[in-house]
């Protein structure tokens, strides 16, 4: 999820000019006082374009103009984001219920037990969350998920079922894909597509109540990615189970993830459009609203809250809509943690909700991750979420 798969147990100087040159000596036999003959001036100090002195002060400005060019927009941009994250906020946009929160790989992999669980549903008791996407893969890059990957999966089943009535346990199924490295998944590939979607019959078979699929990095417009949901979903939908997905975010710019993309090689951001074209082929929808390169929590909040607006214009009423929620704490290019608070999500959903449909329904928040949380986080989303 640009995250962690599972919990740790992983100028040119200036040219010459006038007062660059040497000054004359008086000619032999120049009376004194005279003015002497003057040399004609050097092309480096002649005026207009022509030679280095020219050629420099047309890099100086051009310089000034890509500064103003980059700059200037990005600043009108944190300053809307800024002002985004003002204004009221409308009654009863809190919880519907609907809320997750993605568990590490050691809830099945033995390293858990039942009083694990049994902390587990006391923590979760009275707040919002109904689903758990717990870390059961990862898939292999053709495709297949080996058994061995989730042993302890029908305990954990059986244990949260006992616990925690009503909740479900979605396996989280995911890799890395070869779209922006030769290592990796390839959709592309219709033998690899016909793998996950065997995969996904396997985990179903396993008690598993749904699949959840974080496939990353997923570039805008897949029309590969776009067949695979329509196949899981059949599958899913003929076994009674959820089918879900961890999303990119939407382009904050008309078009920004094609420009990313140019200047750095990964996209990052989906457009809009393909947001909706994935959200309408799913049961649910969670939006990696996290590692946006904001450095303040205003921005970062200003930033959530247009974030929420652009996928609940997109997102069918009957998808249920989840947006993500930092429960980690980084320091690393993208994410800076001072700024990316849960409080400062959690306003900034509730401004988005405020803001676009406040009263949809179908709408949560998603948790991420369990094993990096502390109790500030918790306390920040039950007393700015749950209340």
């Amino acid at each position: 999820m640009g995250r962690r798969a599972e919990d740790p147990g992983t100028e040119a100087g200036p040219g010459a000019g006038e007062g660059d040159m040497p000054a004359a000596s008086p000619p032999s036999g120049a009376a004194d006082g005279a003015v002497p003959p003057q040399p004609p001036p050097a092309p480096d100090a002649e005026p207009g374009t022509g030679g280095r002195g020219g050629w420099v002060r047309w890099v100086r400005r051009g310089a000034v103009a890509l500064v103003v060019v980059l700059v200037v927009p990005l600043l009108g941009a944190e300053g809307a984001l800024r002002l985004n994250y003002t204004g009221d906020l409308s009654d009863g946009t809190y919880t519907r219920s609907k809320d997750a929160i993605w568990l590490g790989h050691a809830w099945v992999d033995g390293r858990k037990t039942d009083a694990d669980v049994t902390a587990l549903a006391g923590r979760l008791k009275d707040t919002g969350i109904r689903d758990l996407y717990v870390h059961s893969g990862p898939l292999e890059h053709d495709g297949t998920l080996p058994e061995s990957d989730y042993p302890e999966a029908a305990r954990l089943i059986e244990s949260v079922h006992r616990e925690l009535p009503g909740v479900r346990v979605q396996a989280w199924l995911g890799d890395k894909l070869a779209t922006e490295s030769p290592d990796g998944l390839r959709l592309r590939n219709p033998d690899t597509r016909t793998a996950i979607v065997a995969s996904t019959r396997q985990i179903l078979a396993a008690g598993f109540e749904g699949a959840h699929f974080d496939l990353e990095p997923l570039h805008s417009g897949d029309a590969d990615y776009l067949d695979l949901l329509d196949r899981l979903h059949a599958v899913t939908r003929a076994h009674g189970a959820q089918l879900s997905v961890a999303a990119h975010q939407i382009d904050p710019l008309p078009a920004f993830h094609a420009f990313w993309g140019t200047v750095t090689g990964h996209p990052k951001w989906w457009s809009q459009a393909y947001f909706g074209q994935v959200a309408r082929r799913v049961d649910q929808i969670a939006v990696m609203s996290y590692d946006t390169m904001q450095p303040l929590q205003n921005l970062y909040g200003g930033y959530v809250a247009q974030q929420t607006s652009l996928a609940l214009e997109v997102t069918p009423a009957s998808t249920d809509l989840l947006m993500g929620l930092p429960f980690f704490h980084e320091n690393r290019f993208g994410h800076r943690g001072a700024a990316e608070t849960v409080p400062a999500a959690v306003r900034g959903v509730r401004l988005g909700l405020s803001r676009t449909d406040a009263h949809r329904k179908n709408f949560g928040v998603a948790l991420y991750v369990d094993f990096a949380a502390t109790e500030a986080d918790w306390t920040a989303y039950r007393d700015g979420w749950v209340h």
